[in-house]
């Protein structure tokens, strides 16, 4: 079969850790082959396909020339097997029009995962609102008076602007209070952008577990990322430190009940940000983790994706 990676440069990938070069390897292994573009590579004219222009690789086994490049040229989306959207949040109004170039791709014969119209309908932290019984007190809103009301009532709160990514722009404000106008104003400016405020888990210490689900099944091991000193943040890029373990019991209960949901509206790959036994986020975009696992405990995550994968194209 023929792949094509929709991501960021190649050139940036830290392949020691980088779930979507884990893909590649997996499938290149398996006798696919693999093309890459990013999401400005993507082109829509009156009366064409959407197509791309890309980058035809093979992986080298190189530790740091990593790739070679076949060729380049330009194609359309639908003659590719499947295109994987793996581009890296923001989910910004770039990525947004990407979705929709990628959906009239669909239109047009092409196999897109996740899918784009999912992508867009599941926003990975207001996507958690559709659950109320897998989250903990959350709150969404522009008004400063309701984020107060909300700190009254739960003393120790997480502030956080929706569009965040690897831990960015997260706040945490305890009974006293302090700093509380200051945070809103940076977070709201001013009532111009919504926020998301959790009441504190203290949980977070035992870390912020990221469960993957793959074609609506949980991987049976997660990767728990435990903020380091005084962050109260858990996430690797601001420098939580990735524990793999087997799924709890209630980690399981919460995959198994919400990946099948995820998974018939086209979303293959999530990853679910738990926090004790409360879901945080739901990640649909590029999530990661598989060679955190892998290196671990020996579990192939991205053989268990290419299994998904390959079953989904033969099934539909």
């Amino acid at each position: 079969m023929n792949f094509l990676f929709i991501a960021d440069p190649l050139a940036s990938f830290k392949i020691h850790k980088d779930t979507t070069f884990a893909m590649m390897r997996e499938a290149q292994r398996r006798g696919h082959a693999i093309s890459a573009c990013e999401v400005q590579s993507i082109s829509w004219q009156r009366g064409s396909k959407v197509s791309a222009l890309v980058r035809d690789i093979t992986l080298t086994g190189d530790a740091d020339e990593w790739f070679a490049e076949q060729g380049t040229r330009r194609v359309d989306l639908a003659e590719f097997d499947a295109v994987l959207m793996r581009k890296d949040p923001p989910f910004d109004s770039e990525f947004f029009y990407a979705t929709h170039l990628l959906t009239q791709a669909e239109r047009e014969g092409a196999k897109v995962l996740n899918k784009p119209s999912a992508l867009r309908e599941h926003p990975e932290k207001l996507a958690i609102m559709e659950f109320p019984e897998f989250i903990g007190p959350t709150l969404v809103t522009r008004d400063a008076a309701e984020i107060r009301a909300f700190h009254a009532e739960h003393q120790d709160i997480i502030l956080k602007p929706l569009d965040g990514m690897g831990g960015m722009g997260i706040f945490r404000v305890g009974a006293d209070g302090r700093n509380l106008g200051s945070i809103i104003e940076t977070l709201n400016r001013e009532g111009a952008q919504s926020v998301m405020v959790q009441k504190f888990l203290p949980e977070i210490v035992e870390g912020d577990k990221r469960v993957l689900v793959i074609g609506g099944k949980p991987v049976p091991y997660c990767l728990a990322r435990i903020p380091q000193g005084n962050e109260v943040r858990g996430n690797l890029a601001a420098g939580g430190k990735g524990v793999a373990q087997p799924l709890s019991a209630k980690d399981r209960a919460i995959a198994e009940a919400l990946g099948p949901i995820l998974m018939q509206r086209g979303l293959l790959l999530v990853g679910l940000d738990v926090i004790g036994d409360c879901v945080t986020e739901i990640n649909v975009t590029s999530p990661t983790c598989f060679q955190e696992i892998y290196d671990q405990t020996g579990c192939d995550v991205a053989a268990l994706f290419l299994d998904a994968l390959e079953q989904e194209l033969r099934d539909n």
